[in-house]
């Protein structure tokens, strides 16, 4: 459950309606689930506990990969609390975590993140204009996730540790095997 245990009645409206418009524009590129107001449709485990970020997109794909975690934020949800007790969470996932804020708290939140040691992907400023939401890239991590970078070192030390092969290069290769239906028409051919 979130820090902000009763958010005001407007902003979870703007809130539900931002989540609902982001669903909608990320549903052919990805399986979307979400979890506007109180419903907690999408969880993702981690640790102990279970998180439920307000959009959780998976691949299309047969795997259902997790590739992108959204949290949507109200001008009285950019807080301090609120970083550790979600962003932090989400941004160790191994996947790419994308936080929405409004267009006045981008510097909060940037300073958040960054005196928290939070890696965030990218940041979305949004603003209403008339009953239309705009969003705005104001910030995207040229570093990859803290959990892949974790990944590649861990390879690489694996591949450190492999003894090198011999000096011909390349293993010598098995001799193939003829397929079952070969081996009758050959024997069958010798008679």
């Amino acid at each position: 459950m979130s820090p902000i245990l009763v958010r005001p009645v407007r902003e979870q409206l703007e809130h539900d309606r931002i989540i609902r418009q982001l669903q909608a524009r990320f549903r052919r590129k990805y399986e979307v689930g979400f979890n506007p107001g109180a419903d907690l449709n999408a969880a993702l485990c981690a640790c102990a506990t279970a998180l439920y970020p307000d959009l959780v997109l998976s691949s299309l794909e047969r795997g259902h990969r997790l590739q992108v975690v959204v949290e949507v934020e109200t001008g009285e949800s950019v807080n301090h609390l609120e970083a550790l007790a979600q962003w932090a969470h989400f941004s160790r996932l191994r996947a790419a975590f994308h936080l929405y804020v409004p267009a006045g708290m981008v510097d909060v939140a940037r300073r958040l993140s960054e005196d928290n040691q939070i890696f965030v992907g990218e940041i979305w400023s949004y603003h209403m204009v008339g009953d239309e939401v705009r969003f705005t890239l104001v910030h995207r991590s040229r570093e990859a996730p803290p959990a892949l970078r974790d990944r590649a070192r861990r390879a690489a030390r694996t591949a450190a540790r492999r003894p090198p092969r011999a000096a011909g290069g390349s293993k010598p290769r098995a001799r193939a095997k003829p397929a079952r239906g070969a081996k009758r028409t050959a024997k069958a051919k010798r008679k």
